[in-house]
């Protein structure tokens, strides 16, 4: 029996309604990670399409991203760089503001955290509006990376946020995606 691994990560994916406000599903990638095969499955993806990219470093953003981007530069034997939410990191920084629904919010870098042509893989566990993941690829830029592509285990596409991503030229890839009306 064939199991397609992108619809196994799916199913997995645990969604909770009304969370944190009442007309959200929140899309919770905990037994994902609580599952040894599952997490593997989705490990494994990562690895098999970024083995041959000839990749300099991982970007893992806060928080779940650095799960993720932790293990697959592991996996991929490459460095790992924390794209953190502002205030966390104790080195000099540089940061970028982005827009949410509710106000503004920064992500920064310690401005030693990659060189000049670097090509770096971006990711996080979900694209939304894509403003975190937009902040985070203008950090690497500005300090010089070249990023490769972005990439998240969830896309939620009536946000628009890998829509805009892609853009600004920024290659996406998302294991799965839900819909508004996926319950």
């Amino acid at each position: 029996m064939h199991i397609d691994p992108a619809v196994y990560i799916r199913n997995t994916i645990r969604s909770v309604p009304d969370w944190p406000k009442p007309g959200v599903t929140f899309r919770d990638i905990t037994p994902v990670l609580q599952d040894p095969r599952s997490f593997r499955v989705l490990i494994d993806l990562f690895v098999y399409r970024y083995m041959r990219q000839r990749l300099d470093l991982v970007a893992g953003v806060d928080a779940r991203g650095f799960i993720l981007g932790s293990v697959l530069a592991y996996e991929l034997n490459l460095g790992f760089v924390p794209v953190r939410k502002k205030g966390k990191l104790p080195f000099q920084t540089v940061a970028e503001e982005y827009s949410l629904e509710y106000g503004n919010a920064s992500v920064e870098m310690h401005t030693d955290a990659v060189r000049p042509g670097q090509r770096v893989l971006l990711i996080d566990d979900l694209i939304a509006t894509g403003g975190t993941m937009m902040a985070a690829s203008k950090l690497l830029q500005r300090l010089g990376a070249n990023v490769v592509e972005a990439a998240a285990i969830i896309d939620l596409p009536y946000l628009g946020g890998a829509k805009a991503m892609k853009a600004t030229g920024l290659d996406i890839y998302t294991v799965c995606s839900f819909d508004a009306s996926d319950a």
